[in-house]
């Protein structure tokens, strides 16, 4: 993520650490026998995190265009408006 500035880069990259520790945490729960409410409990977290730290990315990627439109089809990207809407929808 080239593009995004150091303060959403680190959000980002909070979100999905936090993401990998709850998954750590549901395969310790399976591993050890865990109850079903904390594996679901904890499969469900790191779902979120996933899901907002990939509409954060993308959101990233769709200021950029919206700022300058010709030129992020040309970054090392290379995302067209309607590539970045694509990736959105995967998201929903």
């Amino acid at each position: 993520m080239r593009s995004a500035d150091p303060a959403t880069q680190r959000r980002i990259l909070n979100r999905l650490k936090r993401a990998r520790g709850q998954l750590d945490a549901v395969i310790a729960a399976v591993e050890g026998e865990g109850s079903c409410q904390q594996v679901v409990t904890q499969l469900a977290a790191v779902s979120t995190a996933l899901d907002r730290a990939g509409f954060s990315i993308v959101s990233t990627a769709m200021q950029n265009c919206l700022t300058d439109p010709e030129g992020t089809a040309e970054d090392e990207d290379g995302l067209t408006v309607e590539q970045l809407e694509k990736l959105f929808l995967s998201l929903a």
